[in-house]
């Protein structure tokens, strides 16, 4: 069965009100960029589509979010956001100073290394293997020039200590000063300019889950807990749609929230229709990994209810994703038969995005880690703010697509064991 033949059981209707949640990746930044990345991304997208957006801050206590109408095809709907925010939770995690950022680093590579898993991700897509790559040979590169830069200058000290006090332990004592004075400095600089490296930042991305070995730390399950019960209160609301979306390491922690509704029946078909779309997915960085017991039993019992759409958008051109990559399929745990999902479809960036537009973005590969996110100007069947502010709920959006023809389904992970 095809993903996009289940399930049937709404017809196309307008959809009137929707509520959207949204769960962003390993960020440590203030959920205030989504809002203004929406209200920039979708104002420009609007100009080019040819229709109306608007959005406006919510007001009062609760999670944070916003408001947007959207005029559509002739139709009016509201959205309500809700950012699920994790940030607290990954700043938590990057509060390691630079010496343990380093035995973070060895033990990272060590876990994908010797479990087999880096040589199996490398069959998928070598980009976002590179990516994962990146932090440590930059880590690696910076302590190597922090450490030639520490032996030159080292010397330097030497000679003028000797020479000042014309004894051989003074030389011997300055070279050392300036060594370690000199490879503390550098790999503080290095850490200062990391917003622009994004070296540190990756590290401790990659290394979050790594930590475990694919199980989720008990914070980020109590929080997904919470993430549930906020989900589980708009489900019982008079909205048309619930809109769970998913972006870069967002994806999987979603797929365990919703599938944790699903196994606990909090997901009525009597209520509003609820839908997936998960964007630039990481999911095999995880599910690859030995314990990730929990993600690959979620994976599977979504790939096979009936009751939540899904759909995963990807794009070859994003260096940081797992493009066309079923993560159910990929991660050994699809079913011998009835897998409804999920809807595998490409966002096409070399097609979506005029050729100038493409050269522009083609080589900042973490800006078009989030083009999901953001305008096209030769747009496609994928639009972010149709889906999330249109009148077309996910599944009906949807309903004839086919999947994409080059997406990988071929069962890769050595580890396929699940929790029961």
């Amino acid at each position: 069965m095809r993903p996009n033949d289940a399930p049937a059981t709404q017809s196309r209707a307008n959809v009137r009100r929707r509520r959207v949640f949204y769960i962003p990746g390993y960020d440590p930044i203030h959920p205030r960029r989504y809002r203004e990345l929406y209200r920039k991304e979708g104002a420009a997208q609007a100009a080019i589509s040819g229709y109306q957006i608007d959005l406006i801050g919510r007001q009062g206590p609760g999670t944070y979010g916003w408001q947007v109408t959207g005029r559509m095809d002739g139709v009016e709907t509201e959205a309500e956001f809700d950012v699920l925010v994790w940030a607290d939770i990954v700043r938590d995690s990057m509060k390691l100073n630079i010496a343990q950022t380093y035995l973070l680093m060895a033990r990272t590579a060590w876990t994908y290394i010797a479990s087999g898993t880096l040589w199996r991700l490398m069959r998928l897509r070598k980009g976002p293997v590179i990516a994962a790559l990146y932090p440590v040979g930059m880590l690696i590169l910076q302590l190597i020039l922090a450490l030639l830069l520490g032996h030159i200058l080292g010397h330097v000290a030497a000679f003028f200590a000797g020479h000042l006090t014309l004894r051989p332990e003074a030389m011997v004592m300055g070279y050392w000063v300036g060594f370690a004075s000199t490879v503390a400095v550098l790999l503080q600089w290095f850490r200062k300019v990391d917003n622009r490296l994004y070296v540190y930042y990756l590290m401790h991305d990659y290394a979050y889950s790594a930590r475990s070995n694919g199980a989720n730390p008990p914070e980020l399950e109590a929080r997904m807990g919470i993430f549930a019960d906020q989900i589980a209160e708009a489900l019982g609301s008079d909205v048309d749609e619930v809109l769970v979306v998913g972006h870069s390491s967002g994806a999987h922690l979603a797929v365990s929230v919703l599938a944790d509704l699903a196994r606990a029946g909090r997901v009525s078909k009597d209520g509003p229709a609820l839908a997936f779309l998960s964007l630039g997915q990481v999911v095999p960085m995880v599910s690859f990994l030995p314990d990730a017991h929990r993600l690959r039993r979620d994976l599977h019992e979504m790939s096979v209810q009936d009751s939540i759409t899904w759909v995963d958008v990807t794009a070859p051109g994003d260096g940081c994703a797992f493009a066309l990559c079923d993560p159910v399929a990929v991660s050994g745990v699809a079913p011998d038969r009835e897998k409804k999902w999920p809807l595998v479809v490409s966002a096409a960036f070399s097609k979506t995005l005029s050729p100038a537009r493409w050269k522009e973005l083609r080589w900042r590969f973490f800006r078009l880690h989030f083009q999901y996110l953001c305008a096209f100007d030769r747009p496609g069947d994928y639009d972010y703010f149709q889906i999330t502010a249109g009148p077309l709920t996910l599944a009906d959006r949807y309903r004839d697509r086919r999947p994409s023809a080059s997406r990988i389904e071929t069962p890769v992970s050595k580890f396929t064991s699940m929790a029961p």
